[in-house]
C-alpha cells in the first residue's frame, strides 16, 4: 500500500440566509450531539463527494431546505476549532426558502437575525458569523489566518 499521509477531517458549514424573512434570518441548529450548543449547519465530506455536494446534502438533511450557495466566506482549519480533533471547514453562504425542520445531527433549530446570536455557539461559529457580518457590511470574504 502507498504511504498516506496523516490529515485532518473535512467537513462543511453552511450559513443558511432564509430571504423569505424578515432581516434575511439565518438558521442555527442545536447539535444532538457532543459538543453539546448551537451551531451552524454542517458536517463531515463523503469520500467522492465535492465540497459544494457535501454543503447541500448537510444543509437538506439537518434542516430540510434546499439551499442555493451563493458564495465561499471561507476556509477554517485552526487545529482548536473542533474539541473532537483537527477538522478542516470550507464555510459557505447559502439561500433557501421555507420553514425549516430539525433533522438528522439538529435536536432542534432556530431562524435569528445576525444581530441576535446566542451565547452558547460551539466550535469557532462565533468567529465565522462575525467574518460573515464582515461580509455582510463589506462584500469582503474572511480574511487570510496567518496566525
Amino acid at each position: 500500500m502507498a504511504f498516506r499521509p496523516e490529515t485532518p477531517l473535512l467537513a462543511v458549514d453552511i450559513i443558511i440566509e432564509l430571504i423569505d424573512r424578515p432581516e434575511r434570518s439565518i438558521v442555527l441548529i442545536e447539535r444532538r450531539n457532543p459538543p453539546f450548543g448551537w451551531a451552524l449547519p454542517g458536517g463531515f465530506v463523503d469520500v467522492g463527494e465535492t465540497l459544494e455536494h457535501a454543503a447541500v446534502r448537510e444543509a437538506r438533511e439537518e434542516t430540510c431546505l434546499d439551499v442555493k450557495l451563493k458564495v465561499l466566506l471561507g476556509c477554517y482549519s485552526n487545529p482548536q476549532r473542533d474539541p473532537r480533533g483537527h477538522t478542516v471547514s470550507p464555510v459557505y453562504i447559502a439561500e433557501a426558502r421555507g420553514v425549516p425542520q430539525a433533522a438528522d445531527d439538529a435536536k432542534n433549530l432556530r431562524c435569528t437575525p445576525v444581530s441576535e446570536l446566542p451565547d452558547d455557539l460551539v466550535f469557532d461559529h462565533g468567529l465565522i458569523l462575525c467574518d460573515y457580518r464582515h461580509y455582510l457590511q463589506t462584500g469582503e470574504t474572511s480574511p487570510l489566518g496567518t496566525g
